[in-house]
């Protein structure tokens, strides 16, 4: 048993730092994506090449999209395969298996999610169109909230990591929920019953308990092109996929795990790089502080600033004063109070979303703005909370 703890935590730490990592190279992302958007005759190229037609012909069928939408739909499905092996993996055989210590993060991800798109419905409630946002602070970026715990060092427990990746982990799931039921525009039913077939195949692959990948690979780009279709988001498709992988090979190996390891280099080095510099382009020129007031950016602001700390605490403190949890080992309430800052970096999801919400209209740069800032500033608050914290000696 001591050995398994060992091993165990081993592998979170691997998994801790690997995540970490990401974040640097999301900032760099969306650095190069500003400066692209604000540096004199770069902005006509920037837009040329997110807005570039691509075409997929297989004999009569065809897909023609432009090249943002490529990444959105199709790169970001990938995204979310990924996103959803995890959640599967944690839920089976790791920390969400326990439910000693998925309680606490489980309810503060509720929290966290009700409580900014609470407050982004109230400078929204005049328009419904502008509504249609309101799920868009409401998520937390699990790259970038880890990349900023990894740089605090010893003054962060190893505890409070594993309840902020327990929490965003639940709060990816939260968002994938939202996403198929508020996100959905009319329905192929044509399409989606052949969607259905794809997932019956996938369902009798998973009973069968089939360890190649190849079949599930085939037949799930034929349900994401099915899904694509039928007017449910694509990147649907992904989580559906990544779900019905099994956890283990008939052999008793790993199996879920084996295709994580092989795929985070590629989601972390290509995806989201890639997501983060054709979506985070806000032209600044001529840019003053009424823009962040307006109602969209302002309810995206405040809702990642004051929403996501404010829900994550009052769950927390909930759950803590009924006994029905505990906070987390040599874990205070700063720690808890910082933490809950960090959750307000949306980055990823929130301009995920925002693309789901807005398409590419007018409100585009707005969202982009509301998260860009509501984010650096969600990131230095809980930095500065969490600087202020006695150092501790990691545990493991």
């Amino acid at each position: 048993m001591s050995r398994l703890s060992r091993d165990s935590s081993g592998a979170l730490r691997r998994f801790i730092e690997h995540e970490a990592t990401g974040g640097l190279i999301l900032v760099i992302s969306a650095t190069l994506a500003l400066m692209a958007t604000n540096i004199g005759g770069f902005e006509r190229y920037y837009a040329q090449i997110i807005h570039l037609p691509v075409s997929v012909r297989i004999g009569a069928l065809a897909l023609e999209k432009p090249l943002l939408l490529w990444i959105n739909d199709g790169l970001m499905a990938v995204f979310f395969f990924l996103v959803a092996l995890e959640i599967k993996r944690e839920m089976l055989d790791g920390y969400l298996s326990s439910r000693d210590q998925v309680v606490l993060p489980a309810l503060a991800a509720v929290g966290g999610m009700v409580a900014p798109s609470l407050i982004y419905a109230y400078f929204n409630w005049h328009d419904s169109a502008l509504l249609r946002g309101w799920a868009i602070p409401a998520a937390t970026d699990i790259a970038f909230a880890l990349g900023v715990l990894a740089l605090l060092g010893d003054r962060v427990p190893l505890a409070l990591k594993v309840f902020l990746l327990t929490l965003a982990t639940l709060d990816d799931l939260l968002a994938i929920m939202v996403i198929a039921f508020f996100y959905t525009e009319q329905v192929s039913l044509t399409q989606l019953g052949l969607a259905a077939v794809s997932l019956a195949a996938l369902l009798a692959l998973n009973r069968m308990r089939v360890s190649r990948l190849a079949p599930y690979v085939f037949i799930g780009i034929a349900l994401w092109i099915f899904v694509l279709k039928s007017g449910v988001h694509a990147t649907l498709a992904g989580v559906v996929l990544g779900f019905l992988i099994p956890l283990r090979r008939k052999d008793g190996s790993p199996l879920i795990e084996a295709v994580e390891e092989g795929l985070h280099p590629y989601v972390k080095f290509l995806i989201l790089p890639l997501f983060a510099f054709a979506n985070a382009g806000v032209p600044l020129a001529g840019l003053e502080l009424s823009a962040l007031l307006a109602p969209v950016p302002l309810g995206i602001a405040a809702g990642l600033v004051v929403g996501k700390p404010v829900g994550i605490l009052i769950a927390c403190v909930a759950v803590v004063g009924s006994g029905f949890g505990r906070l987390p080992e040599q874990v205070n309430w700063r720690h808890m109070i910082g933490v809950s800052a960090l959750a307000g970096i949306g980055f990823t999801m929130s301009l995920f979303i925002g693309t789901l919400a807005f398409g590419d209209s007018a409100l585009a740069d707005a969202v982009r703005l509301g998260v860009i800032t509501g984010s650096l500033i969600s990131a230095s608050l809980g930095a500065a909370i969490l600087l202020t914290s006695p150092a501790r000696n990691r545990q493991g």
